[in-house]
């Protein structure tokens, strides 16, 4: 009898075990084809996540890898690569329509800025990110149709850095101020994957103008004041995007 105890048990131990397995593999492939099957329609450019890992019991994860690349009319580089984006999921969310993000921290993130006359790619990501949120095409939906909508109560973008790309003048890169936003899609009661790339954009825009401001006046002559003016430009042009807010200090 207790042999057969013992033996049930280990079965049943094993069974979760490979449960537990088969689901963080799972969700995690989930994630990962979404985003590279989503994430060319929504920014119009060639997007990549290398692997995704996330926990069924916990909403604990991790994405690595994830590269976006530069919009047309600039270089072929990339427009931007996350080091890792740690992230904490309501569980019981994670198969619905309606995905609670408690956190989201992104780490060591490097994006490329580069700037002509009165554009810059980062602004015409965006640009490309807004048509897809103004056609409603390509949006992510669950297997009975109904269009996923996300909230992230918590995001933290960090040690990030800036290359700067301005015509006439060496690349040079800079530290860039941290990002913290709070409620996305709260108010809005969720948003798709494009919206919260625009919220996010719209904030890294502005970080990024900010890293690059000091640079940029450095560089002198008609392309610095251009890049600058342009960045200033862009900035003021998206500042009625709707978005999360910014955590207040």
């Amino acid at each position: 009898m207790k042999k057969v105890l013992l033996y049930g048990t280990l079965a049943l131990a094993i069974l979760a075990l490979a449960l537990y397995v088969t689901g963080q593999y799972f969700l995690g492939s989930i994630v990962k084809a979404g985003v590279n099957k989503f994430g060319p329609a929504i920014t119009q450019t060639k997007v990549e996540l290398q692997g995704a890992h996330i926990s069924p019991l916990s909403g604990d994860g991790t994405l690595t890898g994830l590269a976006v690349g530069n919009p047309q009319g600039w270089s072929a580089a990339n427009a931007f690569r996350l080091g890792k984006v740690h992230l904490n999921v309501e569980p019981a969310s994670l198969m619905k329509a309606y995905v609670v993000i408690n956190e989201l921290t992104i780490e060591q993130p490097e994006f490329l800025y580069e700037t002509k006359f009165v554009a810059s790619n980062i602004g015409d990501l965006l640009k490309n990110i807004e048509q897809s949120v103004g056609s409603g095409r390509n949006e992510a939906k669950t297997k009975s149709g109904k269009p996923i909508k996300l909230v992230v109560r918590k995001l933290v973008l960090k040690d990030g850095r800036v290359t700067l790309g301005v015509s006439g003048a060496a690349a040079m890169t800079m530290p860039m101020p941290p990002i913290d936003m709070v409620d996305i899609g709260v108010a809005e009661g969720g948003v798709t994957p494009a919206q919260l790339a625009v919220a996010i954009m719209r904030n890294v825009l502005t970080s990024v103008v900010a890293a690059s401001t000091q640079a940029l006046t450095k560089v002198g002559g008609t392309s610095g004041a251009a890049a600058l003016e342009g960045a200033k430009q862009i900035g003021d042009a998206i500042q009625g995007i709707f978005g999360g807010q910014k955590k207040k200090p």
